[in-house]
């Protein structure tokens, strides 16, 4: 089993998670590529003491990028969006 703190990489702050987070109380964020929503909801509920509704998860395909000549390409990765309780909130996320 995975540890609490390996499954949820980092938040994710962009305008569209923004938009989420005010209008329909939704947060983003980058999860291990081996997690699923169980382990994500757990996760979550642990380290942020909220009450959790909903998880989607996605994998997101890395992007090609040019190093010099030469064509790379980033990593895969997979992103969660967790949907919270009506009235619950995340401090970390209310001054963003």
């Amino acid at each position: 089993m995975m540890d609490l703190y390996q499954i949820i990489k980092r938040p994710l702050i962009t305008e569209k998670s923004t938009k989420q987070k005010e209008q329909l109380n939704q947060l983003a964020f980058e999860v291990d590529t081996r997690a699923n929503k169980i382990l994500v909801r757990n996760a979550i509920e642990s380290i942020f003491k909220v009450k959790v509704l909903d998880v989607r998860v996605m994998n997101v395909k890395g992007k090609e990028r040019r190093v010099g000549r030469n064509l790379g390409r980033k990593a895969d990765w997979k992103k969660a969006i967790v949907r919270l309780a009506p009235g619950e909130n995340i401090e970390s996320f209310e001054g963003i």
